[in-house]
């Protein structure tokens, strides 16, 4: 289902992130680790996206992103490079909020792996009923319809301000008026 929603929205950083904690789950580390970062690039140098508007009660966080690119790091046993992903974590996480990500340095310097941030269970995306109902096909432009010109000899083919001016053309005849 994450498939086919990034699929969609190829640039839906949430939905790489959730699609990235299943692959954790599903033991397909390289894969993961491949979501995240490409949740964290969708990211585009944000602090956060909140999803509320589209109807995700969710904010994601870089840092969270991070977090979790450090577990799947871990997972893959590549230390150093979980290290330094937390210690990026830390700048992007909000001021004097970082016991979660000392604790998480002190695993990955103990070479413990670290559980991956997710949304909270039971969050769902959930679209409001309007933006659901706009998404039926409406024909603005109505049934077409051919018209014919009243103007003797006209055959011209387009939209009547393309029309080429002539003097005299539009003036009908006198059998035309009878």
């Amino acid at each position: 289902a994450f498939s086919k929603t990034v699929a969609k929205d190829n640039s839906l950083a949430v939905g790489f992130f959730q699609r990235g904690f299943v692959h954790l789950q599903l033991e397909m580390y390289e894969e993961a680790l491949s979501d995240y970062r490409t949740a964290f690039m969708h990211l585009r140098k944000n602090l956060f996206i909140d999803y509320k508007q589209l109807g995700l009660r969710h904010i994601l966080n870089a840092w969270e992103v991070l977090y979790s690119t450090a577990a799947a790091q871990c997972r893959l046993r590549q230390w150093q490079e979980a290290r330094v992903t937390l210690e990026k974590a830390v700048v992007w996480r909000p001021e004097g909020r970082t016991a979660i990500l000392d604790l998480a340095l002190e695993q990955v310097q103990e070479h413990l792996f670290l559980e991956p941030m997710q949304v909270p269970r039971g969050e769902f995306f959930r679209p409001r009923k309007k933006e659901v109902e706009e998404l039926d096909s409406k024909d603005f432009l109505g049934k077409p319809k051919v018209i014919s010109s009243i103007i003797p000899n006209d055959e011209y083919i387009g939209f009547e301000p393309l029309r080429p001016q002539k003097q005299g053309f539009y003036e009908p005849s006198a059998d035309a008026l009878r």
